[in-house]
């Protein structure tokens, strides 16, 4: 029986574009767990220093930090948009330049 976790067997050209894809998404998934877990591990261990006021207008850390998460979120988003679209239509061209034309006369 052949394995299917075989790497010997080719891809198809989407599954290695969704394998990339997925790869993006994860690394970008612990960016944003990094950032997060330090949110947590002030609150929970330092709570007293998410009251600090910052130079932002005097809100305090724990509202600066929370709304640059936010931000954060939205940045990875459309980074991982611009990451996956560009491969994807690099793969489109790629298969459009190898696809036999036909001439129509």
């Amino acid at each position: 029986m052949e394995d299917p976790a075989d790497s010997s067997t080719p891809l198809h050209p989407s599954a290695r574009i969704m394998a990339r894809n997925a790869r993006v998404g994860l690394i970008l998934f612990f960016v944003y767990l990094v950032l997060y877990g330090g949110f947590m591990l002030l609150n929970a261990f330092a709570p007293q220093v998410m009251g600090t006021p910052t130079f932002v207008g005097g809100a305090n850390l724990a509202l600066v930090y929370g709304v640059g998460l936010i931000a954060a979120a939205l940045l990875l988003a459309l980074l991982y948009m611009f990451l996956c679209r560009a491969v994807s239509s690099d793969a489109a061209l790629d298969a459009a330049a190898a696809a036999p034309r036909s001439e129509s006369r």
